[in-house]
């Protein structure tokens, strides 16, 4: 009688069956202590932005002459002033002036950037001319100057820094949409929807602008970073809030006064304004390399 032979099953066909049979995980990217440590230091700021109140442990604005220049310590945390206010009270309050200006700036900057560059990219070749000279004329401008020079002229004040910092955010944000659009018109879907028969308005609406918001989110959280530090040089400079509003570069400049004799008085503004600027730009980048397309890395 023949033998009969059996095959024992390969190295190969049991990996198979292994894969096909165990359940796929989900793989959760890693993230790195310094994006962790960015996104925590922004919440707190998020926290003092919406309720400074609940979080600041004494009064921004009482003045108390008998505990000027006291150092940090546990009764007054980051110190006091010359004036004997709490300066970590005044910094959580600073976080309220300082971030609504960011947010409005980012916000006039993308709209206004967000119009230019429609207008070039879908407007043809004449239109695309005309409005990069224009965004060509504004960027020979550095956009701090254009700000203090539109201050100057609308007056201090939270809400005309806003205005002036997003209207000298706009040149850069113009740019990146600008080449954004016209990378959107060359795509396939939008040729795909020409050759549907979609009107031109449709096309903008259900195509180009969805997917040319795609970068934005990493943009605004880059930009409100950057409209923070602006609004900050504005307040050092004299041309921000009115005092005695709490607002960091305001208080920053108050403290230069004193830093031989107080140097927290300057230090602890300047420092949550640096944090901030590297939250905001660390978490910006961690956005732009997650959305971005890995071809375009």
């Amino acid at each position: 009688m023949n033998a009969l032979l059996v095959t024992p099953p390969s190295n190969t066909d049991t990996r198979e069956a292994t894969a096909v049979a165990r359940p796929a995980r989900l793989r959760v990217p890693a993230l790195q202590p310094g994006i962790v440590l960015a996104a925590a230091f922004a919440l707190l700021l998020l926290a003092a932005l919406v309720a400074p109140g609940l979080i600041a442990p004494a009064d921004p604005y009482a003045v108390d002459p008998a505990n000027a220049f006291q150092p940090p310590g546990p009764a007054h945390l980051f110190g006091t002033d010359q004036s004997g206010r709490d300066e970590f009270s005044r910094i959580l309050w600073g976080a309220r002036q300082s971030l609504w200006v960011g947010v409005l700036a980012t916000a006039i900057g993308v709209l206004g950037g967000l119009v230019l560059g429609l207008v070039a990219g879908l407007g043809g070749k004449i239109a695309d001319a005309v409005t990069s000279r224009f965004i060509d004329v504004l960027f020979a401008f550095p956009g701090l100057l254009l700000a203090l020079v539109l201050i100057v002229v609308l007056g201090r004040g939270i809400g005309p820094t806003a205005v002036a910092v997003g209207i000298g955010s706009i040149p850069g944000y113009a740019r990146i949409l600008r080449g954004q659009v016209l990378q959107v018109q060359q795509s396939g879907y939008v040729e795909a929807s020409r050759a549907l028969g979609w009107s031109p308005a449709r096309r903008l609406v259900a195509t180009v602008i969805p997917n040319t918001m795609r970068p934005l989110l990493a943009m605004v959280t880059l930009g409100i970073g950057q409209a923070v530090v602006w609004a900050s040089a504005l307040g050092f400079l004299g041309l921000g809030a009115e005092p005695p509003t709490a607002e960091w570069g305001t208080m920053l400049a108050d403290g230069r006064s004193y830093i031989q004799v107080a140097w927290w008085i300057a230090f602890f503004p300047g420092l949550v304004i640096t944090l901030t600027a590297l939250s905001a730009t660390a978490i910006g980048r961690h956005l732009q390399t997650r959305f971005e397309p890995k071809g375009d890395r």
